[in-house]
């Protein structure tokens, strides 16, 4: 049986070791003082722990009072929380095959994997811990959450190094995987391209949502939203397998394409938003700070805008 302690690098042939550094070096560049400062501002102190529960004193919030408890005993008791000192990121990411396609600039597994350096990175700053649970048709390596350096970038590495899995993408397994094994109030960044991602498993999302903090990530290919105008191509379905020619010098190919398209994306909007997930959208076609940095910078201004309330 191989050694548990191994990890992905003693795997990863040369040219894959280089990818993993380029990544590292780029999103380690994108850390700064702004960029942690929101990430700090934005998630810091929206965690909260169970304490106790305790006799209701004068001053206590009556929002906080355990009604089920107050009705046994006769007297007001209260719920009692402590704010969390550290933040618990966990980031679960998709590493079917459908992830290993790239059209431009990066494939999707490598932009997932740029993203989690990043957040990984600016979570360091803060004296975080960082975990990782990779899945497909089944789940795949989960490392419990740790502090430092070390833990970070075996982060962008597992994911670059997990083989694809193949066939469709079990999201519902995945997520009730989560429900049982994230005891701790935490992070959850699920990075996908989430295709498959149905009503089934939208359900076990917003249970989730109910007991963390939840955001959903979606990695898109330019390729997906607009198709070019190429002739007759032959395209092999990337899970399936299966061929199919289509001509795209047709418009009213390449409008079916992007209506298909839209209309999934708003599927997903409408499933995420049910569920009490945010959503966030990364790309393929641009560098990396495109990609991930300013998506992430306006996402963190957004929530804040949003806990701070009508001006």
């Amino acid at each position: 049986m191989a050694d548990d302690r191994a990890n992905a690098t003693e795997l990863l042939v040369p040219e894959l070791m280089a990818r993993v550094s380029q990544i590292q070096l780029r999103t380690h560049r994108m850390v700064n003082a702004v960029l942690s400062g929101a990430y700090r501002s934005t998630f810091r102190g929206s965690g909260i722990e169970f304490d106790e529960v305790r006799p209701y004193q004068p001053g206590d919030d009556v929002r906080g009072i355990d009604w089920q408890r107050t009705a046994k005993s006769g007297e007001p008791y209260v719920k009692v929380y402590v704010e969390e000192r550290e933040l618990t990121l966990v980031f679960v990411v998709d590493t079917s095959l459908s992830m290993n396609f790239g059209s431009r600039l990066w494939t999707k597994r490598e932009v997932a994997a740029a993203f989690c350096s990043l957040l990984s990175f600016v979570a360091q700053r803060s004296q975080d811990r960082v975990g990782l649970c990779m899945f497909g048709t089944t789940p795949g390596k989960h490392l419990p959450p740790r502090k430092g350096a070390s833990a970070v970038a075996r982060v962008v590495r597992e994911v670059i190094a997990a083989p694809p899995t193949a066939g469709g993408t079990d999201f519902k397994a995945m997520l009730e995987l989560q429900e049982r094994a994230v005891r701790r109030r935490s992070l959850l960044f699920v990075v996908s391209d989430f295709e498959g991602f149905d009503d089934a498993a939208a359900e076990v999302l917003g249970r989730l949502a109910r007991r963390h903090d939840v955001v959903a990530a979606r990695v898109v290919d330019p390729f997906e939203r607009e198709l070019p105008a190429a002739g007759r191509i032959w395209m092999r379905e990337i899970e399936s397998g299966r061929l199919v020619e289509v001509d795209s010098r047709s418009s009213a190919v390449r409008s079916a394409w992007q209506s298909d398209f839209d209309a999934r994306s708003a599927a997903l909007a409408e499933r995420t938003t049910k569920a009490g997930v945010d959503l966030i959208e990364l790309g393929t076609g641009q560098n990396l700070s495109a990609a991930i940095a300013d998506p992430l910078a306006k996402y963190f201004s957004l929530r804040r805008r949003r806990r701070a309330g009508p001006a």
